[in-house]
């Protein structure tokens, strides 16, 4: 019988069983990371950079990026749905500055401590934000950038009548009636705001209420509402809108609006967070590209000015299986290098004071010069493991009054009524 040459044959086979080998290595060594990175305005295109940045200095890692929710209360929609069933398949998310203390508290967010070094990490950061993520004294969430809340103003207008930055919100509204009537124009509007039952209106709420010296919590989380100021403030916007300064469906306003409408030139004065500045200066359609000045919030005659704080922070799932990579690659996207990257290419806020006068962030965005000192004043919305609680009852009335279909002290005593069994 003829022997077969069985020789090519097991050549073939240590080169298969190799090829498989080396295979399986490289599956064993590649580590998917899927991240959350929020909507729209939480740029996602430079979040794609960064990720690509990190892979070429990590072969071992894919990085696989999921976006969605236009506002801050549809994405924590998502997530509350997506982390309540435990989903394994998302590792990081990127969430609002009110969400770590929801969202750690309910084990959703796995502890960061044993992977950045404690709560010492937190110390080169903005306080509002060291605090912000740091929950049962853990590290829940690291800062990915900063927002505020900003006055943004026509700087031509302004200076084209004589006027002043308003100190005060009396003068804001004399400020506005007096470009509103001099520029004859039924489409201009004196000051945008957010009216609809969205997140930006629970700082609606607060912005006049906090600029005369109000708080709305205690350190420890207790509501301590007064609500004689609170019906003042409301009744403010009211006044503001019947003088034809704030239009008349201010209650249908959602950032976006107030957002496209100043961009048009349809607004002298608009409040918004600050990455509306790149859209305002960018945008190939705005028509308000070097027309545009920064300033801080007015006061109620003789209180302070007070911000509304924001940001992002990223938060490692509790039930991600690759724990470690994970918190690794939030370490990196809240580094300082990272921080600046995402202030010169997209106008986000640092969220390290420091990076606020480094000469290249300085060169790109101006503003933020000044900035850091209006974000370190800055305060936030009620920090509660039942935020979510907190947020509907705040803006759905507050939409409600702006419709005047509450009174602003029907309103106040509507929201003490329903936060006083949350906010204990």
């Amino acid at each position: 019988m003829k022997r077969r040459n069985l020789a090519p044959l097991a050549l073939m086979g240590v080169a298969l069983s190799t090829a498989l080998l080396t295979g399986s290595a490289w599956a064993q060594q590649t580590t998917t990371l899927r991240v959350f990175s929020g909507g729209q305005n939480q740029r996602p295109d430079l979040m794609r950079k960064l990720f690509d940045q990190y892979q070429a200095a990590n072969p071992g890692v894919k990085i696989e990026i999921e976006t969605g929710g236009a506002t801050s209360e549809l994405q924590r929609q998502y997530l509350s749905t997506v982390l309540n069933a435990k989903d394994s398949a998302i590792d990081i998310y990127l969430i609002d500055i009110v969400n770590p203390a929801q969202y750690f508290s309910a084990g959703w967010l796995e502890p960061l401590d044993q992977y950045v070094g404690g709560v010492s990490a937190l110390k080169p950061y903005l306080p509002v934000y060291s605090q912000a993520n740091v929950v049962d004294g853990k590290v829940a969430a690291m800062p990915a950038f900063a927002d505020a809340m900003f006055m943004y103003y026509r700087k031509d207008l302004l200076e084209k009548y004589g006027i002043k930055e308003p100190k005060t919100w009396d003068e804001l509204s004399a400020a506005s009636m007096k470009i509103q009537q001099a520029e004859k124009r039924p489409d201009l509007q004196g000051l945008s705001i957010q009216g609809a039952p969205i997140e930006g209106a629970v700082c609606t709420f607060l912005l006049p209420y906090w600029s005369m010296g109000k708080s709305f919590n205690d350190a420890s989380g207790k509501m301590t509402l007064d609500k004689a100021a609170a019906a003042k403030g409301m009744d403010m916007w009211l006044k503001m809108v019947d003088q034809g300064v704030i239009k008349r469906n201010v209650a249908e306003v959602k950032t976006p609006d107030t957002v496209n409408e100043f961009k048009a030139g349809q607004v002298a004065f608009a409040i918004n967070w600050g990455f509306a500045w790149d859209r305002f200066q960018g945008d190939p359609d705005s028509q308000v590209k070097g027309k545009v000045g920064v300033m801080p919030l007015p006061a109620v005659a003789g209180g302070t000015s007070a911000t509304c704080i924001g940001g992002w922070q990223w938060a490692v799932s509790a039930f991600s299986k690759s724990k470690p990579a994970a918190a690794k690659l939030v370490q990196h996207l809240a580094s300082p290098a990272s921080s600046k990257f995402l202030a010169v290419q997209g106008s986000l806020m640092p969220t390290i004071q420091s990076v606020y006068t480094d000469a290249d962030v300085v060169k790109e965005v101006p503003w933020f010069k000044d900035a850091a000192a209006v974000v370190v004043a800055g305060r936030s919305r009620p920090m509660s493991p039942r935020y979510g609680e907190v947020s509907d009852a705040i803006r759905t009335t507050t939409s409600a009054v702006l419709a005047r279909t509450k009174t602003p002290t029907d309103g106040v005593n509507e929201i003490e009524g329903k936060l006083s069994r949350v906010m204990r």
